[in-house]
């Protein structure tokens, strides 16, 4: 920031909402009186002519200053001063519109009354464009003397070039993509421009002249040859940088210079393109304008930056740095009553300023304090006071406070999730600014995936758990489910998922047992694992601490064999057609490359059907991503599939064998190592291995198998016979005694797991993986967190 401001002597707010940019500002002598006029033109249409005269330095502008206002039928695009009328070398104002180039003659008529003159503007002629314009350069294009031609540039790389009256010709950009900065030199009479390509490209008016005409684009090759020369390029200069703005000054004790303006890079180039010098910037420019020095050889330059600063350089060195009050995006230097050199400067919200460089620091003064004697008995009353007051606010406001989150959950697809817990983190800061975090566990409720329905007879798969406990009724542990009013709910009842599918529950009348049933294995995971969850929180309410749930029935492995098969075949059907799909884009790119080349040569030859299998190409590659995508789908859900029968066929096992939390943690650990595939490791190939690990050391049963050393790589198997067999003998083991165990009694177990590459990274980030949730129905809830 600068110890110094802009010394405001004129400044004005323009308009309501309205939008300026670079080309909206012309300082000029318009009216040819002698002095010079500010016009600025608006996105909104509006035409503005002002001729600043303050009482004092500050004065904001008087209704007197503004000599001209008027409202156009279109936004004004850029607005220039200069000899455009044939017949006159008088001055004249040139209005571009997107569609319209508009030539005006401004004149001062003398008023009768002490309102003062009238100013008025006469339309001498216009030109309608048949494209949409961009920006516009003048000059006196080949040499020609007393008067000014302009170049428009379309926003399609067309130059139409006028001379006063008339439409000269138009040429197109060779290698045009979008629209930059455009000028004209007048030594070299050449046009100037930045292309997309990031470089500094040189026209000749002459080679522009004899070129082929543009607007004989839709002519056969033949007459498109013999219509006039190539367009070529004089010089070419690549910046590395877009370009914001390009200026040609010339003065009497300078050469010639090409001023640009990047985004990160000041340029000064000579007329055959080489770099004269260049500044570094380390701020972000909006405008600039060159302008005369002082010191001969040298050019004072005015940069304007987004951090509403004006810096002034002679060459490359900072010579002044001023504060302004707002972003320029227009400077120009002008001399208004008398008084050279004033800087005008405009935003794009139409804060016109005038201002000057000075040297009157604007510091802030502490005012005077008046002195009076400290009397210590009040001052340490009223400390007391104010310390009693923070420590009541501090208390009132500590982390042990209760806050309650209302977040809303939403079925993200339509087949049903796999778990139904969550964590939420919340991170605040405390009174005294420290940063903390809290974090909390919840489940769902059963309720916001599946409702009531009626109970199905008959269903494909059954499992059975037994208790030590008689059954409890359904209207006790189901209250949301049932209706009290309905006695034969107490011992069945029907779920119905948001997905479509069913699920019943029964409970024994003569027995200690539940049986859950549905026509998909994945569906029976959640309902019984509410069941049991419920039935638990019912005895701990009772103060009953010795029930249990066990399971004596055949783990369900060959239909889980099936959901494994499934997820497996999806695998395959991704990668063939990843395959296919690269394949088809690099056929593409190379038919594409071969008729680019038969376009650009100069004798054409015929495309021999190459357009034709560029089509058929194409379509193929969309297909082709069709069922990509498609395909990555359904193994999205199939995988949500398989972890709910995967968590199924956990529970299952825990239930039969008995295992403690821990065992549990491992056995969630080898079934359920990743939160989703990825191309470089899948759910088969990480559960086989770790499973193998496993085999291997607490459920080995010889030191041979000991000894076997497990692969360091995972690749995606050619099939799942290797990990189905695995997890039939890891159940086998299972069940003649194996113990789940990360420490056992052999040495040369504990050295193996202790060398494990894969079960120690399995059980850390086992808790890292716990899946939050990605569905459900449409239901608010909330959750209490303390904090």
């Amino acid at each position: 920031m600068s110890l110094f401001k802009a010394r405001d002597w004129w400044s004005t707010i323009l308009g309501e909402k309205e939008e300026f940019d670079q080309g909206c500002l012309c300082v000029a002598d318009v009216d040819n009186s002698g002095q010079d006029k500010i016009i600025v033109g608006s996105y909104m249409g509006y035409l503005r002519i002002f001729n600043p005269h303050p009482v004092k330095p500050g004065d904001g502008g008087q209704p007197e200053d503004l000599l001209l206002e008027v409202q156009l039928r279109e936004p004004i695009l850029q607005v220039e001063v200069g000899k455009f009328v044939s017949g006159t070398e008088g001055l004249h104002l040139a209005v571009l519109h997107c569609r319209k180039l508009c030539v005006y003659a401004v004149s001062e008529t003398l008023g009768n009354v002490e309102h003062g003159n009238q100013y008025q503007i006469k339309l001498m002629y216009e030109h309608n464009l048949q494209r949409a314009a961009c920006n516009m350069t003048y000059g006196p294009f080949g040499g020609v003397k007393g008067r000014d031609l302009i170049c428009i540039q379309s926003m399609d790389g067309m130059l139409m070039l006028f001379e006063q009256e008339s439409y000269a010709f138009g040429r197109f950009l060779p290698g045009f993509l979008l629209p930059g900065p455009l000028t004209y030199s007048s030594r070299t009479d050449s046009f100037i421009t930045v292309s997309s390509c990031r470089q500094v490209e040189s026209y000749k008016y002459q080679v522009l002249a004899f070129a082929t005409d543009a607007d004989e684009r839709q002519e056969t090759e033949q007459a498109k040859l013999s219509s006039g020369k190539r367009l070529v390029v004089d010089w070419v200069l690549n910046l590395g940088e877009q370009a914001l703005d390009i200026c040609v000054v010339s003065f009497n004790q300078a050469v010639s210079s090409v001023f640009v303006l990047g985004e990160r890079n000041f340029f000064c180039l000579k007329d055959n393109g080489q770099i004269r010098f260049m500044k570094k910037l380390d701020y972000s420019p909006s405008c600039f304008i060159p302008y005369c020095s002082v010191k001969e050889g040298t050019i004072n330059t005015l940069i304007g930056t987004h951090s509403k600063m004006l810096n002034v350089y002679q060459d490359v060195t900072l010579k002044w740095a001023t504060q302004l009050p707002h972003v320029p995006v227009a400077v120009k230097v002008a001399n208004l009553q008398n008084l050279k050199g004033v800087i005008v400067t405009l935003s794009d919200t139409g804060h016109l300023q005038c201002s000057y460089l000075g040297t009157d620091p604007s510091l802030f003064q502490a005012p005077r304090v008046e002195s009076r004697e400290l009397n210590q008995e009040e001052f340490d009353a009223e400390m007391k006071e104010l310390q009693k007051i923070i420590k009541e606010a501090t208390k009132t406001q500590e982390p042990d406070s209760s806050e309650t989150v209302v977040v809303s959950v939403f079925l993200k697809r339509n087949f049903s999730p796999s778990e139904l817990e969550g964590n939420c983190v919340l991170s605040y800061g405390t009174p005294t600014g420290i940063l903390k975090a809290a974090q909390c566990n919840f489940s769902l409720p059963l309720r916001l995936i599946c409702f009531p329905a009626q109970p199905s007879k008959a269903a494909n798969h059954k499992i059975t758990i037994d208790t030590n406990k008689p059954p409890i009724s359904f209207l006790t542990i189901f209250p949301d489910f049932v209706d009290p009013s309905e006695d034969d709910q107490a011992n069945v009842l029907g779920f119905q998922f948001l997905t479509g599918s069913k699920a019943t529950l029964l409970a024994s009348k003569t027995s200690q047992r539940y049986r859950i049933q549905s026509d998909q294995l994945e569906d029976l995971w959640l309902i019984t694992k509410e069941l049991r969850l419920r039935l638990e929180e019912h005895f701990k309410k009772q103060n009953c601490k010795d029930f249990a749930c066990t399971f004596s029935g055949s783990i369900p492995l060959q239909e889980y064999f099936e959901l494994i098969d499934r997820h497996f075949e999806l695998r395959l059907n991704e990668e063939k057609l990843q395959e296919l799909l690269s394949q088809r884009a690099a056929q593409f790119r190379a038919i594409e490359r071969r008729l680019l080349t038969r376009f650009k040569d100069k004798t054409p030859a015929p495309l021999q059907h190459l357009d034709t299998l560029l089509e058929g190409t194409f379509r193929e590659v969309i297909a082709l991503a069709d069922a990509a995508g498609e395909n990555q789908a359904n193994l999205f859900q199939a995988f949500t599939k398989l972890k709910s029968a995967t968590h199924l066929v956990i529970m299952l096992i825990s239930l039969w064998q008995k295992l403690s939390t821990d065992q549990v943690a491992i056995l969630e650990a080898t079934f359920l190592p990743l939160a989703e595939d990825t191309k470089e490791m899948g759910w088969e190939e990480t559960v086989d291995a770790a499973i193998s690990y496993l085999l291997r050391t607490c459920l080995s049963k010889s030191s041979k198998e000991q000894a076997l050393s497990l692969s360091s790589q995972l690749c995606m198997p050619k099939d799942t016979s290797r990990l189905k067999k695995n997890i039939t003998l890891f159940c086998d083991r299972l069940a003649k005694g194996g113990r789940l165990s990360l420490s056992t009694d052999s040495a040369t177990q504990q050295a193996a797991v202790c060398n494990c590459p894969y079960l120690e990274d399995f059980v850390q980030c086992h808790f890292f993986l716990k899946l939050f949730f990605f569905l459900t129905a449409e239901t608010p809830f909330s959750v209490a967190a303390n904090f």
